[in-house]
């Protein structure tokens, strides 16, 4: 089983970046593919990006490909979510959740544990 927290969310001005970070608890965290997803207010949670266990591949959604980048530090047990170039319309609760499934993931039902979730608000 794995516990997720989220941290960084905040407010700032489109343009400027955001670094989230995932701290996990558990001793297998390299074994789980990590996800980072938001939802804004009214709207569905949808996938932002993803990580395979050892940090060796990477996927992200077309909205924010080329401005955001996921890593992750497996001997810290954290995956980062280095947001740069926001927009307002990334104004969200980002959330990072794991999966034990290998291939890309990308569907919120396919996560098994999930973080409280960091509010970031991007103001234009």
């Amino acid at each position: 089983q794995v516990q997720l927290a989220e941290s960084g969310g905040g407010l700032v001005q489109a343009g400027n970046s955001l670094r989230l970070s995932c701290a996990a608890s558990g001793r297998t965290f390299s074994a789980y593919r990590i996800g980072w997803f938001r939802q804004a207010p009214g709207k569905e949670r949808e996938f932002v990006a993803t990580i395979t266990g050892s940090g060796s591949s990477t996927y992200y959604a077309d909205s924010v490909k080329g401005r955001f980048t996921i890593s992750r530090d497996n001997a810290k047990n954290t995956v980062y979510l280095q947001m740069n170039s926001l927009k307002p319309e990334d104004t969200a609760v980002y959330y990072c959740a794991a999966t034990s499934m290998s291939f890309i993931v990308v569907t919120p039902n396919r996560y098994n544990y999930w973080g409280q979730g960091t509010q970031v608000t991007v103001s234009s």
